[in-house]
């Protein structure tokens, strides 16, 4: 095939037609039959409304084979297979699916960052809920894992309304909605007035917290400065300057566990996840609260050596932010990736109080989409 168009049809020696997209890298990549059988666009196929397909994978033959195929000139590909269906593609969605342009996979790649990120990622929420600002928000966030948001009105429970425009607000033994502030027999260190250190909330639950929400009522007293760190920044780090301690810290699982008058939790994680394909998926760092099988000797030497320079390296002075929360300012941040803490903080030289809440990790990445799909993204 000749032209703009990059695929070529061919065929293979059985006579059935093989189709190769060319990509734009340069390299080239055959189509099998029964992945661009699944993709059909067309009503029998897939539900105009859902997108959902309309048959399931034994209906599919193994040997299912391209028996015609014709490009029609544009982005149209019309294809036939051999169980008799006949479907028109669009080539620009085949090119966008191949390389993960379209928001059908994820269109942002994290970046890695430390003490030296500057400007700190803000938001004015006035403007961003107003639509003047959110797919920028949005980016910002699904880039860095975090953006703090200004000009948050105080009334207390904004905190849920903020949540509620990224996603579903997540009900725990907290409840929907969490005061933070020192109290008289807290049942967690969170509630009390001492320093802490970075950390990920809750590795005890099932599943974890995806992205919590900080909002700032008011802050008069000395100290509680926040703390936020880039762990997948870290994890790749401790991966330079020790790969065995790394490799140790990807598959151990570690039992981390709550409990209180009314609930016990316990959930087993390892402290630096990696998906499939090998890359970052989440940090799971709560040190007061995880407890490492007894392995053999060697193995814990190798194991508490990496979760010392882990933690080393999260409270150090190289990687955290840390800055001060004032009346009105949230912090969001993605639990799963970024660490939060604070230095103490004396209740009785005047009042702190912060709201939270959690949401699911996905919220904030669908509206995205959304705004992918609609064409609102923020200029290059």
């Amino acid at each position: 095939m000749s032209g703009a168009v990059p695929v070529d049809i061919g065929r293979r020696p059985d006579g059935s037609i093989q189709l190769v997209l060319h990509r734009g890298d340069g390299s080239s990549v055959p189509i099998h039959p029964i992945w661009l059988r699944e993709r059909c666009p067309d009503p029998a196929s897939l539900d105009p409304l859902t997108l959902q397909r309309l048959f399931e994978p034994p209906d599919l033959p193994l040997d299912l084979a391209i028996v015609e195929a014709e490009a029609m000139g544009g982005d149209e590909l019309r294809v036939g297979f051999s169980d008799g269906h006949r479907s028109v593609f669009s080539i620009a969605a085949i090119q966008a699916e191949v390389a993960a342009l379209s928001g059908i996979h994820a269109p942002i790649r994290p970046r890695l960052w430390d003490r030296r990120l500057n400007p700190m990622p803000s938001s004015d929420w006035q403007q961003a809920v107003n639509g003047t600002g959110m797919a920028a928000l949005l980016e910002t966030f699904l880039t860095l894992g975090f953006v703090v948001l200004r000009n948050v009105p105080t009334t207390p429970g904004s905190v849920l309304d903020v949540a509620r425009r990224f996603g579903h607000v997540r009900m725990t033994n907290f409840g929907d909605l969490f005061d933070v502030w020192a109290k008289a027999e807290a049942d967690d260190l969170a509630y009390t007035g001492l320093a802490l250190a970075p950390h990920t909330d809750n590795p005890y639950r099932d599943p974890v917290p995806g992205i919590q929400l900080l909002h700032c009522l008011i802050n008069e007293a000395e100290g509680g400065n926040s703390t936020l760190v880039d762990g997948f920044a870290v994890a790749a780090e401790l991966r330079r300057r020790d790969s065995e301690g790394f490799a140790m810290l990807t598959r151990t699982p570690v039992r981390y566990r709550y409990c209180d008058g009314t609930t016990e939790l316990i959930a087993w994680r390892v402290p630096i996840e990696l998906d499939a394909r090998g890359e970052f998926f989440a940090i799971n760092h709560s040190p007061r609260l995880d407890f490492v099988p007894l392995l053999p000797l060697d193995e814990l030497d190798v194991y508490y050596r990496a979760r010392r320079a882990f933690a080393v390296l999260l409270t150090s002075d190289d990687f955290a932010l840390r800055f001060r929360l004032g009346p009105g300012d949230l912090e969001m941040f993605d639990n799963r990736r970024v660490l939060h803490g604070r230095t103490a903080f004396d209740g009785r030289s005047g009042a702190r109080h912060l709201q939270g809440c959690y949401i699911d990790r996905d919220g904030p990445d669908s509206l995205y989409r959304v705004f992918c799909r609609a064409g609102r993204l923020p200029a290059a």
